[in-house]
């Protein structure tokens, strides 16, 4: 009965040992959560309205101005950016969102990933390995923005897709990353990048009419770029914080999976210990009848 004793009291440490690794790890990722939640709720207001003035400014532009990263034309390549964690124990954090990649390459674009006409660029250790270890056509180039991320870092990334369209080696672009939502909630999407989605005026509602102010040419063709940089920036920041709060979330659960663990594992303890004590006294109870015999 020792050894059996000596087996729980193990797991029980062991349990205990792991609890405090996941209490450490979710502490940490509350802490880094909060610097990361100001950075996109400051962030998305901004990148909000950015983004309605890009809309607006090429559908308004139509026939004026020639905007060739808003040209529609037969979709025959694709580049899908899939925005993922560098570290995993976030739960089902990155398993989503490589899911929902696959997803939207079955649904969408599945006669181009026959020909092998699709390819991911991960931003992400997670991602980049996944799809390189699952044969995909990957672009290595940007998976680890996370390591000092910088909005420099993001543009870099952004102007490859941009000129990759403005020179035909895509037809279409898409992001797929979690939009941050709350601590516990967020919300996987796929996202049209390029071309530039067009505001689809309603019955009766006229266009936007902008002052262009030296040129709208001129104008167009300096702001379009800022605008996409902004974009990608504003999604890889959503990401960032859903893995914050993903992690915190799992770590959280994690503890309080340990919890249970020990008190199942205290409670085999003490009937294992109250067994061992039984026998012994059984066992002595039985040698004094002996001697007395």
């Amino acid at each position: 009965m020792s050894g059996a004793l000596k087996e729980v009291r193990n797991r029980i440490k062991s349990v205990q040992s792991t609890q405090q690794i996941t209490k450490a790890m979710k502490m940490v990722s509350a802490a880094k959560l909060r610097r990361a939640q100001d950075a996109i709720t400051q962030m998305r207001p901004y990148a909000q309205k950015l983004q309605e003035m890009l809309a607006n400014i090429v559908s308004s532009g139509e026939g004026d101005v020639n905007i060739d990263l808003a040209v529609e034309r037969p979709v025959e390549k694709v580049l899908i950016i899939v925005v993922t964690s560098d570290r995993g124990l976030c739960g089902g954090y990155n398993s989503n969102l490589i899911k929902l990649a696959k997803q939207v390459i079955a649904d969408k674009y599945s006669s181009q990933q026959q020909k092998g006409n699709v390819q991911i660029l991960p931003i992400g250790k997670k991602g980049y390995e996944h799809f390189a270890k699952n044969k995909f056509n990957v672009i290595d180039k940007f998976w680890d923005i996370f390591t000092g991320l910088s909005f420099d870092k993001v543009q870099a990334a952004a102007q490859y897709a941009r000129d990759a369209f403005a020179n035909k080696e895509f037809d279409a672009v898409e992001v797929i990353y979690s939009e941050f939502k709350n601590a516990a909630t967020q919300q996987f999407i796929a996202e049209q990048f390029l071309p530039v989605k067009k505001v689809e005026a309603q019955a009766g509602q006229k266009k936007a009419d902008f002052i262009y102010e030296p040129g709208k040419a001129e104008l167009v063709t300096e702001l379009i770029p800022k605008i996409l940089n902004t974009q990608l920036y504003k999604a890889v920041l959503d990401a960032n914080a859903s893995e914050h709060g993903a992690r915190m979330t799992a770590m959280d659960k994690a503890s309080d999976n340990a919890n249970e663990l020990l008190k199942s594992l205290k409670i085999s303890y003490n009937r294992a210990r109250q067994a061992a004590i039984t026998t012994e006294l059984t066992e002595i109870v039985s040698g004094a009848a002996a001697l007395q015999g």
